[in-house]
């Protein structure tokens, strides 16, 4: 953090300590005109606010929109803004925005999610519990290990793994599978397994989602080898709903903070410019005739404002 400025520095270290997703902004090359120069850092909160500066209104938008798709896919981004006709050219790594509101020069901005580690509660104090804990570490995770008789597993878990061997299952598959967890196991034999998944009061559909016996067909035999299993299993469907531009197929309601960031951004048309904006905290708007109009810069609104009429086709 000794790189950031002492307000960005204390708002970053604030988001690590509740475990809230980020965006990290930084100005790597500026042409003049540009108003930020290399060096210029924001951060970019989940909800769309942006903190410091990285350039004007035409160019928070971009960063804006394209620092909540970070977060959703986990991958850094090099944003390049420059002026021209609205358009935009995606590369690996990379997108180039063209926006007519840009008074002239260029800017290249990289755009660093700053992600939570995954928290997976595993229910039970046995090996395995305290393999996949300490397993869990080298791989980054935030691997919790509590009691299934007070299950309470939290909207933005990423897993519930039920290890307790035979205490308190039912409880925490039910309080799982209630929360809409991504990934839920049962450590258990197939024959105790179906024999747990039947007790269960839930539908079919449901008892599908409970991975048992859990994690991947390795041949696991030692409590160290059962919990690479299972998390290698966890990597594997978590890169695959990834992939699938998703991490879950619940409702957003369940989903981890960063993609409930990007579900709950909606896209707008500028019509002056003709610019995508993300619509956000901070985006600027209008309201004309009870409809509201957002806009990339205050140019924009301004021309919007005196025309109402000749826009309004175009909101």
């Amino acid at each position: 953090m000794n790189d950031l400025p002492a307000d960005l520095a204390q708002r970053a270290l604030a988001h690590e300590a509740r475990n809230e997703p980020y965006v990290r902004a930084t100005v790597v090359r500026a042409e003049r005109p540009a108003s930020a120069r290399a060096g210029d850092t924001a951060l970019l909160d989940a909800d769309g606010t942006l903190h410091g500066f990285v350039g004007g209104h035409c160019v928070q938008g971009s960063v804006r929109d394209y620092g909540l798709q970070t977060l959703a896919s986990g991958e850094p981004l090099l944003l390049r803004v420059l002026p021209g006709a609205p358009s935009r050219t995606a590369g690996e790594g990379a997108v180039e925005v063209s926006n007519p509101c840009l008074s002239g020069g260029a800017i290249e901005i990289f755009l660093q999610p700053q992600l939570p580690a995954p928290h997976l509660l595993v229910f039970g104090d046995t090996p395995v519990a305290r393999a996949l804990r300490a397993l869990g570490a080298c791989l980054d995770l935030d691997v919790e290990l509590a009691d299934g008789s007070a299950a309470s597993p939290a909207a933005g878990d990423a897993a519930v793994i039920v290890a307790s061997h035979g205490e308190d299952e039912e409880p925490a598959l039910a309080a799982a599978l209630a929360a809409g967890v991504p990934y839920i196991a049962l450590v258990a034999s197939a024959k105790r397994a179906a024999a747990v998944l039947a007790s269960l009061d839930v539908d079919d559909d449901a008892r599908q989602r409970i991975h048992s016996p859990a994690g991947l067909p390795l041949g696991a035999r030692t409590p160290a080898e059962t919990a690479l299993s299972i998390l290698a299993e966890f990597t594997a469907l978590r890169a695959q709903a990834r992939d699938e531009g998703t991490e879950s197929t619940e409702s957003t309601d369940h989903a981890e903070p960063a993609d409930q960031a990007l579900a709950g951004s909606t896209q707008a048309v500028d019509p002056v410019c003709g610019m995508h904006v993300t619509v956000a905290a901070g985006t600027l708007q209008a309201t004309a005739g009870g409809v509201v109009t957002y806009f990339c810069s205050p140019s924009c609104r301004l021309a919007f404002v005196a025309e109402p009429d000749r826009y309004a086709a175009l909101s």
